[in-house]
């Protein structure tokens, strides 16, 4: 059973200026991170609740290149930066899965990651890629370790509960995603993961929207924009549990690190 968006995986050059300027600009307040042996990325989390934002570079680029996250990562840095791809979060990662496969879904087993925190702490997970990953390919799915660092009951709560300098505690709305084609995307999205069917979208202009779990996926024409640097393919919609600070609230709509956010409080 699909749960929700996991995370949203965003390249950038240098993890550490990323998440200081999502702290300078937008109030959010940044986690932890740690290196992906083997895989030639490292990354730092920005927590929303069970929701994250990873914000990831590469340490070894020929390394990144052969590895199933830091090839996607490579092609995103390499056209400027910004969404790289996307998890959805598994409650039985071989069910789930195994669905796919059944449909006919280029889905490859199962695999274990982790990561080594700077406290030494491993965290641990499972996932199942699709062939082809990119910011409107299909997610990968992803299970964790609840017995681990990180998705224990304890440290759950206590991040239910984080208040963020912006004002509150934060969560994921929408990710909106700008595609050419919103219907053949909205297709290959509910052929390859299970999400959709698509609906139109109370938001206008041709978007359509589907739910995953308490999140919404929207996809929206890019129909004439040039594909690059100059374009956001993700907009990050957040919600703030409360009023939102005074400077931000002032300018709820940034463009930081190829992505465009949008921060609305309650």
């Amino acid at each position: 059973m699909l749960t929700g968006i996991d995370h949203l995986v965003i390249a950038v050059p240098d993890p550490d200026a990323a998440v200081a300027a999502l702290e300078r600009e937008l109030g959010l307040r940044p986690g932890g991170g740690g290196r992906h042996k083997g895989l030639g990325t490292l990354n730092r989390l920005v927590w929303l609740g069970d929701t994250y934002l990873e914000l990831i570079g590469i340490f070894d680029r020929a390394l990144a290149e052969r590895s199933w996250i830091g090839a996607p990562t490579v092609r995103a840095l390499d056209g400027g930066g910004g969404l790289a791809t996307w998890a959805v979060a598994s409650g039985a990662l071989d069910a789930d899965a195994g669905a796919l496969r059944a449909r006919g879904v280029a889905i490859a087993a199962s695999i274990p990651g982790e990561r080594r925190r700077a406290d030494g702490a491993v965290v641990r997970w499972r996932l199942a890629a699709p062939a082809t990953l990119g910011p409107v390919e299909s997610p990968f799915l992803i299970e964790h370790d609840p017995s681990g660092p990180e998705w224990t009951p304890v440290e759950r709560a206590a991040r239910a509960g984080e208040r963020h300098p912006i004002g509150g505690s934060v969560r994921l709305e929408i990710l909106e995603l700008a595609t050419p084609d919103p219907g053949a995307t909205g297709l290959r999205l509910l052929r390859g993961a299970g999400i959709g069917p698509f609906r139109p979208s109370l938001s206008g202009r041709g978007a359509r929207d589907a739910s995953v779990g308490p999140q919404t996926i929207r996809l929206r024409s890019a129909s004439g924009l040039v594909a690059g640097p100059a374009w956001p393919i993700a907009t990050i919609h957040l919600r703030v549990d409360g009023p939102v600070a005074p400077e931000i609230e002032t300018r709820p709509e940034r463009a930081l690190l190829g992505c465009r956010f949008v921060v609305r409080g309650t």
